[in-house]
């Protein structure tokens, strides 16, 4: 068979009775009809079951509080405001092209 995404031939080689066709060149790997199912069978049966989640832990109520909203202890005042805007110092060549 060759590869759909490269047409490089494909290698068949079989793990646990299940036939898998990959590609050598992209790594692309090919389940011929019914080898998916078998897959999933066998990692269902496989599977240990889980065990259950632990329960929540309980809260009191009076670990959550509310936020509490102030007044930051800075004053909210903007960059210009804090310092005067400097001119900038002019240069001689500037009244040349004036």
């Amino acid at each position: 068979m060759k590869c759909p995404t490269d047409s490089a031939t494909l290698v068949m080689s079989e793990r646990s009775g299940i036939e898998i066709d990959y590609c050598p060149e992209c790594r692309g790997v090919w389940l011929d009809r019914g080898e998916l199912d078998k897959i999933i069978e066998r990692a269902g049966a496989s599977a240990s079951p889980r065990p259950a989640a632990p329960p929540a832990p309980a809260y009191q109520e009076a670990q959550f509080r509310e936020p509490q909203y102030r007044q930051p202890s800075y004053p909210q005042q903007g960059y210009e405001q804090q310092r005067p805007y400097r001119k900038k110092r002019e240069n001689w060549l500037s009244e040349l092209f004036d």
